[in-house]
């Protein structure tokens, strides 16, 4: 999954992954407030209605860079494409949004690969955490089985699983298949909270954000206990 939307964390085991549950949490509350406020929601109208004739005028380049920046979101820790969600999703309704963001995300977990599996660990340890790859590098193989790999996926961020399967050389159809099957949910809850959030629904943003959140730590959970950690 996305960066933007995990909850798990990948090098210190339940105690920071509740710790990154509740940092989650607290920015759902920020963004129920934002929801609710009138100001808020008025001025970001007013940035929606600016960017609309642009994508408009260019569709092809506006899809083109949501996907790429989607792509670097699911590749660079510290990167996240949330911001241009609201623009996408004024643009081009939640389908087409969700798709585009699938697609970035698939590209961005794809690349992640190819890197680790081309170069290996001294160009991916400047593109993410070390301590995260040494501590999954031990545990994942290519020999591991495909229910395993999926919930790998579902777990941690989503910088993660495309570095180390590629180190570890997993099977590419398999890795895109995963890939495939664990980020469309993501894509599409990812899509429904921000148009909850449009749409000042504040009970919908929050019941979603609280299921994605303990979703990420109960998969987290579950994934400790099959590696043994």
């Amino acid at each position: 999954m996305s960066t933007d939307a995990t909850p798990g964390n990948e090098t210190h085991g339940p105690p920071a992954a509740w710790g990154r549950a509740l940092v989650l949490a607290a920015l759902l509350v920020g963004l129920a407030l934002l929801a609710s406020s009138e100001s808020f929601q008025s001025g970001l109208r007013r940035v929606l209605e600016a960017a609309a004739p642009i994508i408009s005028e260019h569709p092809f380049w506006g899809a083109l860079l949501f996907i790429l920046l989607s792509a670097l979101s699911a590749m660079l820790a510290f990167f996240s494409s949330a911001l241009l969600l609201p623009v996408a999703l004024h643009a081009w309704g939640k389908t087409v949004c969700a798709l585009l963001l699938w697609v970035g995300w698939m590209l961005g977990g794809a690349t992640a690969y190819g890197i680790a599996r081309a170069w290996g660990r001294p160009v991916i340890r400047r593109l993410t955490s070390a301590r995260g790859l040494a501590r999954y590098e031990e545990r994942i193989s290519r020999r591991t089985p495909l229910g395993l790999v999926f919930l790998f996926q579902l777990a941690v961020p989503s910088e993660i699983p495309g570095y180390v399967l590629g180190l570890a050389r997993y099977g590419l159809r398999r890795y895109l298949l995963v890939l495939a099957l664990a980020e469309l949910p993501y894509a599409v809850a990812t899509v429904y909270l921000g148009a909850s959030f449009l749409e000042q629904r504040t009970v919908m943003l929050v019941g979603l954000g609280l299921a994605g959140i303990l979703f990420g730590v109960w998969a987290f959970h579950v994934l400790r206990q099959r590696l043994g950690t």
